[in-house]
């Protein structure tokens, strides 16, 4: 037993340098006050300790806002000590963008150094819900030793009703509500004087998006949105920053798009699931990160969705 427990002490240190090393956090200028931190490719392990979304940060004259908290505390710790090394002003806020776990579970951080947290109030029945727990199981099963025991699920401190507006330090923040789309309580953070637009989920640049229990024609309507907000810089939930942000969500809606049309059409022609799924050419997004551990997914649930509405 003792040799088996050494052994394993030693595989889990193992695994946790390769994690240190895969989360190699870097923040990124994106505007005069405007800064993020890109996650890794792909869906969220122990290997890459959850590294798999973006934050973004905002440093003003009379503190710090925060867009998004990360996939775990270790990494919400990591984000806060590179905020430091930029600025010594007080972390004030986060928004949250939604209450999936990738985007908040480092909030126990964040709230630990101060910071008020923000998020849309359709995001409370989400946090309360049995789902919920039964992610933040998975998480501390898959995610070990990053999620475990100690990491909380953590309210918001203000639930927002719909698009809001504050300023800090001479910037202005617009919140804007873009849900329900990619989830029920979807928010983006448009940096006014900055031209720049944090967009949480509703845009993951060069990968198969995580379509989940998705309202995908709000999702394209809320794409739309964000093509008329015409900003200088996007960035969004996963993958590099945006200086051509119409151009880039272009990838996102045209998928959004085959989906709808060709689960649509199976509908149509009392098509079962598998008989649809094999028949269609996935060739165009097989090569992009996600899309084997998504694509499935995404296009079942579409398919219960053309279902459900076929019915109405």
């Amino acid at each position: 037993m003792g040799v088996l427990r050494a052994v394993a002490m030693v595989m889990c240190g193992l695994l946790a340098a390769v994690a240190v090393r895969a989360a190699d956090m870097k923040p990124v200028q994106v505007g005069p006050h405007s800064w993020y931190v890109m996650g890794q490719a792909g869906m969220a392990s122990a290997v890459n300790e959850g590294f798999m979304s973006n934050a973004g940060f905002v440093i003003t004259d009379e503190g710090v806002v925060v867009f998004d908290a990360l996939g775990t505390p270790v990494l919400a710790e990591q984000l806060i000590g590179e905020i430091r090394k930029l600025t010594a002003q007080p972390i004030r806020r986060v928004i949250v963008s939604h209450y999936h776990a990738d985007h908040f579970y480092g909030l126990q951080a964040f709230k630990a150094v101060g910071a008020e947290v923000w998020a849309h109030q359709a995001g409370r029945a989400l946090l309360e819900s049995e789902g919920a727990q039964a992610r933040l199981a998975q998480r501390r099963a898959d995610l070990f030793p990053f999620v475990d025991d100690k990491t909380r699920l953590v309210p918001a401190d203000r639930w927002l009703e719909g698009d809001s507006e504050f300023v800090l330090g001479g910037l202005t923040f617009r919140l804007v509500r873009l849900g329900p789309a990619h989830s029920p309580d979807d928010m983006g953070m448009e940096v006014v004087e900055d031209r720049v637009l944090y967009a949480g989920d509703m845009l993951f640049r060069g990968r198969v998006p995580f379509v989940g229990e998705a309202d995908t024609a709000r999702w394209l309507q809320a794409l739309d949105r964000l093509i008329a907000a015409q900003p200088a810089v996007l960035v969004p939930g996963h993958g590099p920053a945006s200086t051509d942000p119409q151009a880039d969500l272009v990838l996102t809606r045209d998928y959004l798009r085959f989906l709808r049309e060709e689960m649509g059409r199976a509908v149509a022609e009392l098509k079962s699931f598998d008989e649809a799924y094999e028949e269609v050419d996935w060739s165009r997004w097989a090569k992009l990160p996600a899309f084997r551990e998504a694509n499935r997914n995404n296009a079942y649930n579409v398919f219960l969705q053309m279902e459900r509405g076929s019915l109405k």
